[in-house]
């Protein structure tokens, strides 16, 4: 043997021990043939096989490093790789950069850098559970509505369930006059103006809501409704209305009172 490489026989097991792993981790995790050259043609295939093996622990190691880093904050990940897509996309239209950047914000402020398929995770669960959660989610919104607080807790449940969180950006209209109503909506955070024809002006803010006038008349939107700030709404179809007001009508008379009174403001 070289003379670089001690002799090992009479050595304590300490030490011999220690050299035999030092080799041996040299062929494995650096994928070479360690301090001394193979000497002869079973020294030649014996490292051969070392380093295959060595090769196939590292690649095994740096796999399962990388999925156990990308398991650690998945929804995180997710949402990364929804947006690169999202800013593909932006770039093969090629939109102007305000657009691009308000993009961004929505992005932003609607998913706060984590995305999760809330929809197929609620649908998997057990009624009972799935009524939790978003009573929890919503414990917000109905804390500060009155029209919550004062109401039937089986109101109050079947109408949660039936929402659907949003968001809108500061300047973006809601609702516009004139058009046909398909939804109301209730504030969670946020500050919106309602604006008539007489160009009058009112703000509405968390615990508010919006739109039902058209819900119950079946007529056209009566009123504009634009976003002053940031807005995490929850918007209820038509369709989800009437059916949880056929189901409790006693609350059907508590939103015609409100509409109108909104109506005799307006003028209309």
């Amino acid at each position: 043997p070289s003379a670089a490489v001690p002799r090992l026989q009479n050595d304590s097991w300490g030490r011999q021990y220690s050299h035999a792993l030092f080799k041996a981790m040299s062929h494995m995790l650096c994928i070479g043939y360690g301090q001394q050259a193979p000497e002869g043609m079973t020294d030649v295939w014996l490292t051969m096989l070392s380093m295959i093996v060595g090769a196939t622990c590292y690649a095994m190691f740096i796999g399962h490093a990388t999925a156990l880093i990308q398991s650690l904050d998945s929804s995180r990940r997710q949402y990364q790789e929804k947006y690169k897509q999202v800013e593909q996309y932006m770039s093969f239209h090629k939109l102007p950069g305000d657009t691009r950047q308000r993009i961004h914000e929505y992005y932003e402020h609607r998913y706060q850098g984590k995305m999760f398929d809330e929809e197929n995770i609620l649908g998997e669960l057990s009624e009972p559970l799935k009524e939790e959660i978003i009573n929890f989610n919503c414990r917000n919104l109905v804390a500060n509505m009155p029209l919550f607080a004062n109401a039937d807790p089986n109101f109050v449940t079947a109408m949660l369930t039936k929402l659907r969180f949003e968001v809108f950006q500061p300047g973006d209209f809601i609702i516009r006059e004139g058009t046909v109503g398909k939804k109301m909506y209730f504030i969670q955070h946020g500050v919106v103006s309602i604006l008539t024809k007489g160009n009058k002006e009112t703000k509405l803010s968390d615990g508010s809501y919006f739109g039902e006038i058209c819900l119950l008349t079946r007529g056209r939107r009566t009123a504009s409704v634009r976003a002053d700030t940031y807005c995490r709404l929850y918007s209820l179809s038509v369709d989800n209305f009437n059916e949880v007001l056929e189901e409790y009508p006693m609350m059907r008379r508590a939103f015609e009172t409100v509409a109108m009174d909104r109506l005799d403001r307006i003028g209309e």
